[in-house]
């Protein structure tokens, strides 16, 4: 009963300061991709104060592997997505916050990935916080180092994961097999007890009997 209590207790801290935290939590994004394969990646900025009115635009730079300089490849503001890089065109699909100028999460889909798409990719957050008396300008800056391989491999994080979840199950069943034993042990102790009671008193009741024949024949003489 106290892990479960620790495990719901547990549960309910991080719904609330998921909650608090506006529904946002900076996740870092994979950085392995597979060649012919769609690939999101991941740039994500939470506002300190969720509160806060803001807006935001984005912009998604690239450096190809073994290049010294960036290139701007795609925009994101109020008017819609921009692909700014032949090498780009009708390969990207944007992935983050939709239906909100306060841009939270500026992830993007990148289609069918080359051998040529590796690299480093840098994305900015051109946001604008809007206090009472004035406005903030803000700029965040996320990076992405992508390399991109012709079969997927299981990263470490992926195999200790799983380990993890199989060692978390089998502890569970053994506190559930603990558990019953200790139960059956305490019911098969109370079912015990109920009978030696029973059998106290039916041989109390037999005792009685015996004695009051006994007091009858004594009479009877």
């Amino acid at each position: 009963m106290a892990l479960l209590r620790f495990l719901l207790f547990s549960f309910l801290c991080t719904l609330f300061v998921y909650q608090c935290h506006g529904a946002c939590a900076e996740v870092d994004s994979d950085t392995e991709a597979v060649a012919g394969k769609g690939f999101k990646l991941g740039c994500i900025s939470c506002k300190r104060r969720s509160e806060v009115r803001g807006e935001a635009s984005v912009e998604w730079y690239f450096r190809p592997k073994g290049e010294a300089d960036f290139f701007l490849i795609y925009t994101y503001n109020e008017y819609g997505p921009t692909i700014e890089n032949d090498q780009f065109v009708d390969r990207v699909d944007w992935n983050g916050s939709k239906r909100s100028r306060d841009i939270q999460d500026a992830s993007i889909y990148l289609l069918n990935v080359t051998f040529n798409d590796s690299g480093t990719y840098r994305c900015f957050f051109n946001r604008i916080l809007s206090y009472d008396n004035y406005e903030y300008n803000d700029v965040v800056s996320k990076v992405v180092h992508l390399s991109v391989v012709g079969k997927a491999t299981r990263g470490t994080a992926s195999i200790v994961s799983e380990v993890m979840m199989y060692v978390s199950i089998i502890g569970l069943q053994l506190w559930l097999l603990i558990e019953m034993i200790y139960c059956y042990r305490k019911i098969a102790a109370a079912g015990e007890e109920a009978l030696r009671e029973a059998a106290n008193a039916e041989y109390l009741a037999i005792a009685s009997e015996s004695k009051d024949n006994c007091a009858g024949v004594q009479v009877g003489e």
